[in-house]
């Protein structure tokens, strides 16, 4: 490959994920920001670029206060079990829920630890996230079985659970973060190699 060849996918190696990343975050930062500045430019008559993001932010926080009373849990059941009744809505809405909150559950019930299993055969690999074990009893005999959740790509909050005998999970040393950028990536954001994480 020649130097002005190397130099100039250095250069779009750089450039590139810049300008992908500003593109992303003004798409969504003009988005938020328009979701309340029309409302406050018509209220006082002046529009301050950045205002309706504090105002959503704000909105937000009000929200889970709103939600962590009893009142307020209440009310968001009930909007719950109407997204749940609507077609298309509910795939969308339900899948993204209840994989935040299984990011933000406490540490017992979080995706815990990165883990390689072989999926959808034998001899074949999938990154997943172990979400809890459990133990099951048949003909007389039990074995421990680990819950994992394997996302999807691009998209990781859809995917598909299975139970795994622990002894077919293989932990790894990678954070959960690590491994969904992989996962988001498709691959092509992945380190150098996959390690099965220490016994502590």
């Amino acid at each position: 490959m020649s130097l002005l060849r190397r130099q100039f996918l250095a250069g779009v190696i750089v450039i590139v994920p810049l300008i992908l990343t500003f593109m992303v975050l003004r798409f969504l930062f003009g988005g938020v920001d328009n979701l309340f500045s029309p409302l406050i430019e018509k209220l006082f008559g002046i529009r301050i670029p950045g205002l309706g993001i504090v105002a959503t932010l704000v909105l937000i926080y009000f929200v889970g206060v709103l939600a962590n009373n009893v009142i307020g849990s209440r009310i968001i059941r009930l909007w719950d079990i109407l997204f749940a009744k609507t077609p298309l809505v509910r795939t969308i809405y339900g899948a993204s829920k209840q994989f935040l909150e299984g990011l933000t559950l406490s540490n017992k019930k979080a995706l815990q630890q990165a883990v390689l299993i072989q999926y959808p055969r034998l001899g074949c690999y999938a990154i997943g996230f172990t979400a809890s074990r459990i133990e099951v009893k048949a003909a007389g005999s039990k074995s421990d079985m680990i819950a994992v959740f394997i996302p999807s790509t691009p998209t990781p909050f859809t995917g598909f659970s299975y139970l795994f005998p622990a002894e077919e999970v293989i932990p790894l040393e990678l954070t959960v973060e690590e491994a969904l950028k992989f996962v988001v990536s498709g691959g092509f954001v992945s380190p150098e190699k996959f390690l099965p994480a220490k016994n502590k």
